[in-house]
């Protein structure tokens, strides 16, 4: 039933034009439309719509995540956009804030302009 569709992820945004700019120029997302009620960016089929809200508290873990290949290079990559990577007492990250799951996934954490929790995770290959 479900699985037929693709899924449409939602994110709050108090300040639609820094978010606008952050994933477009900084994560690379492809903007297909925007309204005075939301932004909506497509990536690799994906499609993330962005809502203006007037306020919100960002929750403390990740409501976003990204299945990429190599995290050291994203990583990298969105240190030099001068991108933030997130350390968490009490999990084992590396200088670069990668932490290794027990099931051997690598996960690194960063905040968007409104301060929701985006992950990249890089799967072990099967």
């Amino acid at each position: 039933m479900l699985f037929e569709p693709k899924v449409t992820a939602f994110l709050p945004t108090i300040n639609p034009t820094e978010s606008k700019l952050f994933y477009m120029d900084v994560l690379g997302l492809k903007l297909i439309s925007e309204d005075p009620y939301a932004l909506a960016f497509e990536g690799n089929g994906s499609l993330i719509r962005i809502t203006t809200v007037g306020e919100f508290k960002p929750h403390p873990f990740a409501v976003l995540g990204f299945r990429i290949e190599e995290i050291i290079t994203a990583v990298e990559t969105l240190t030099e956009k001068k991108v933030k990577f997130e350390i968490y007492h009490g999990l084992d990250q590396d200088d670069l804030g990668i932490w290794t799951a027990p099931s051997k996934a690598k996960v690194a954490w960063f905040k968007d302009p409104d301060g929701n929790v985006l992950s990249l995770t890089q799967y072990p290959e099967d």
